[in-house]
């Protein structure tokens, strides 16, 4: 298993712009030399739960203000984007940051956001696998045309093409039955998870990917992945105001998710949903969240639950401060990764 971390670039009081893209930056460069192996960003638009609205341009930034990890979108919203500039975007991204770009691809699931570019959730699976078929056609360096039910143009080369061959490991984010199957069918890696998803959905996820890849040497060359709150500390008492800061990302993500989004003046405001998680179920189903004892065990569950051999961490979550932020990740990459990785190489 390898490593990960997650940039949303979210802040709640609303920081400065450039306050939020400053501590990101510092994130990266303090992961790359922890000895993460990634670090990937989020896309959104219009309101404080991301400041980030494109992606492969901060990952660009990311690889010149480091030395060897890994960056990556997660994800490209690909309907938002002509798929054309999305090719070209890829490919410029490869070539600065030397090779070391992974494309995160998903299909948006936000209708604040999908309204005022002038989309609608409803075509945003069909403009997905078109979107899909295209890049990968960019992808091979020969011209080409397309005639499609969303995406017709006549016969294109794209330019620059990007340096790894044949094109950068591709990832898609699919929390839907039908997301993970044409995901695996496709053969591309699998992220699931997030905020809002219980450990018992993984295991759910990881059937429906079993069952449509049934050849297992194909099956071992997808590379599965999950991505989950962390917050690693030697101080239990911290937790409970620690949780807090990550259910307001969760509340803000499953309120947009279901189109019941507040948000005001830009602002996004954390909507309470009936039925919420308590702490205790926070900490034992979805989050990643004590001593490094305590993490480490519950990534070996999420392991066996769901066969991951990536696990993205979300250190920063909330306003969490940056120092408590960077603790986190320092105790992480210092306690729970090697314990992790020398029981892989047992």
């Amino acid at each position: 298993m390898d490593f990960g971390t997650f940039l949303l670039l979210q802040s709640p009081k609303a920081q400065s712009h450039a306050e939020v893209f400053a501590r990101g930056t510092e994130i990266a460069q303090t992961a790359d030399r922890l000895g993460f192996d990634s670090i990937w960003c989020a896309e959104h638009h219009f309101s404080t739960y991301g400041y980030l609205s494109r992606p492969l341009m901060f990952a660009t930034h990311l690889a010149a203000k480091t030395e060897r990890i890994r960056v990556g979108s997660a994800v490209v919203v690909l309907p938002l984007h002509h798929p054309l500039i999305v090719a070209e975007e890829i490919a410029t991204a490869d070539i600065l940051s030397g090779g070391r770009l992974d494309v995160g691809l998903g299909r948006g699931y936000q209708p604040y956001e999908f309204e005022r570019l002038g989309h609608t959730l409803d075509e945003s699976r069909g403009r997905f696998e078109e979107a899909v078929d295209i890049l990968l056609k960019a992808f091979t360096g020969e011209p080409f045309s397309y005639d499609g039910k969303y995406y017709n143009f006549g016969e294109t080369s794209i330019f620059p093409a990007p340096i790894q061959e044949p094109h950068p490991p591709i990832w898609v984010v699919g929390q839907s039955p039908e997301s993970i199957v044409a995901t695996a069918r496709r053969g591309f890696n699998l992220v699931s998870g997030g905020f809002g998803v219980p450990i018992e959905r993984l295991r759910e996820f990881r059937k429906t990917f079993d069952e449509t890849i049934t050849d297992a040497a194909r099956r071992s060359s997808i590379r599965v992945s999950t991505q989950r709150p962390v917050y690693v500390t030697r101080d239990e008492s911290e937790l409970p105001a620690i949780v807090e800061q990550a259910r307001w990302n969760m509340r803000v993500t499953l309120s947009l998710r279901q189109g019941l989004q507040r948000v005001e003046k830009g602002r996004a405001i954390a909507v309470p949903f009936d039925n919420e998680p308590t702490e205790e179920e926070l900490l034992e189903r979805y989050f990643v969240m004590g001593t490094p004892e305590a993490c480490a065990a519950k990534i070996r569950q999420i392991q066996e639950v769901m066969g991951i051999n990536h696990f993205n961490a979300s250190f920063w979550f909330g306003d969490l401060p940056q120092e408590k932020v960077l603790r986190s990740m320092t105790l992480f990459a210092e306690e729970v990764m090697p314990a992790l990785q020398q029981e892989a190489a047992a």
